[in-house]
């Protein structure tokens, strides 16, 4: 059995935008969808029926959601101190992998960078008994890898200028994190050279969108892909490409 999950920042809450993120959605074929900014319960409902996905969750002004084909055997919303967001736990039937949702706050500079490692923190710290078994944390992590490109000119131009005073670099603190705790980034698992880029959609310069599991369970991943097509309809759906990965 495989299990196939999008996760996809469906931009201020999607209203207005439902048709072409149902159609996104459906051209991927997920099983699961993790939604970020979707804090509209109804546009949340009309996705499901949409896609053919019946099982939804989602609760006013919470940037988590989802959408599932699986009967949903447990979800959670957890909102540790000081988190710009709650994370989303959810456990499906018959899946013997559970997933972590998360949208950690946005901005580049030192000190959301700071900000964004707390909150993964806090994460992680709440999850230590689910570390034995296959977990997924997945979404927008809004921020940098290591090593990887930054390419300021494209920013705007008050972006550039939180980077200078930071020192005219990103940390990268919250992806490093996630490496020094022994999780496996699903997209560099696949692509070790390529630049993964999913914001912006018309533009597309900035990998922000993850998935991680554990080291241990990466030979699991058999796919991860972004998803760029319809080409049109993926740019007028949301400033964020969907990311799309495949466990075994």
């Amino acid at each position: 059995m495989s299990l196939r999950l999008l996760s996809y920042n469906i931009r201020y809450g999607g209203r207005g935008r439902e048709r072409v993120l149902a159609e996104v959605v459906r051209s991927a074929n997920p099983d699961v969808v993790l939604l970020q900014e979707a804090t509209d319960p109804r546009v949340i409902e009309v996705l499901s029926r949409e896609t053919h996905l019946p099982h939804w969750g989602s609760r006013p002004d919470y940037s988590m959601g989802f959408l599932t084909r699986f009967p949903v055997e447990h979800h959670a919303w957890h909102h540790p101190v000081n988190a710009r967001h709650a994370f989303l736990e959810l456990a499906l039937e018959g899946v013997d992998c559970r997933i972590f949702g998360l949208h950690l706050v946005a901005w580049f500079s030192k000190w959301t960078e700071r900000k964004r490692a707390r909150e993964l923190r806090a994460l992680l710290d709440g999850i230590r008994h689910h570390q034995e078994g296959c977990h997924l944390i997945a979404g927008d992590f809004n921020a940098l890898a290591p090593g990887e490109l930054l390419e300021v000119a494209k920013m705007p131009r008050w972006i550039r200028a939180m980077v200078w005073l930071s020192g005219r670099d990103i940390a990268r603190d919250t992806i490093q994190l996630m490496l020094d705790e022994g999780y496996a980034d699903a997209w560099r698992m696949l692509h070790p050279r390529d630049n993964g880029y999913t914001f912006p959609t018309w533009d597309p310069h900035v990998r922000l969108d993850y998935v991680f599991l554990p080291q241990r369970h990466a030979p699991r991943i058999a796919v991860c892909e972004i998803v760029f097509t319809p080409e049109q309809l993926v740019r007028d759906a949301s400033d964020h490409a969907p990311l799309l990965v495949e466990i075994r």
